[in-house]
């Protein structure tokens, strides 16, 4: 009886263990996309003094420190941004947290986060855009966990994934 008792004990612990290993990666997952959604937001989007939209369009935030040029700011992502690396869209991430940068040859030797951003228009409104930021651990995933919609078939989020969506909205001088 008391083999018994270690046994489901045993087995309760490695379950538990499983479990606590996913759900700490993926809130790193999500403090990773926070840390990318602050960028986007913090990069420039409004007025000039003499009522002339600004809107940047050249920091390259795929590097850290953030580049003044070379990047594509926030201008409007390719249809697929979020389900495929894009270049100027995609970044890596290393287990520290440390940006190897969003090369176009696909994820760095040392990649464990992939972090992908979309930016578009919001169609009812020429001073409003829709940021959206999907971070995903690297490494062999399945097509449902590739997909630009971060759902698997029974419709839940895919483990060890986090999605953020804000707007960005141009506010009169």
């Amino acid at each position: 009886m008391l083999s018994v008792a270690v046994s489901g004990l045993a087995h309760l612990f490695t379950v538990a263990a499983y479990t606590n290993a996913r759900a700490r990666a993926t809130t790193y997952a999500a403090v990773l996309a926070q840390q990318k959604m602050e960028q986007l937001r913090g990069l420039a989007y409004g007025f000039d003094p003499s009522g002339g939209t600004v809107t940047d369009v050249d920091t390259d935030i795929t590097v850290q420190p953030e580049l003044p040029s070379g990047g594509a700011g926030l201008q409007s992502s390719p249809p697929g941004a979020l389900a495929a690396d894009t270049v100027g869209y995609v970044d890596y991430v290393d287990a520290s947290g440390a940006t190897l940068g969003g090369v176009a040859a696909g994820p760095p030797p040392g990649t464990a986060y992939i972090r992908r951003w979309s930016v578009e228009p919001l169609p009812s409104s020429a001073n409003t855009m829709v940021l959206q930021v999907l971070v995903m651990r690297a490494g062999p995933r399945d097509a449902d966990d590739n997909r630009a919609d971060n759902r698997n078939v029974q419709g839940r989020r895919s483990a060890e994934q986090a999605r953020l969506v804000s707007v960005k909205t141009r506010k009169a001088p």
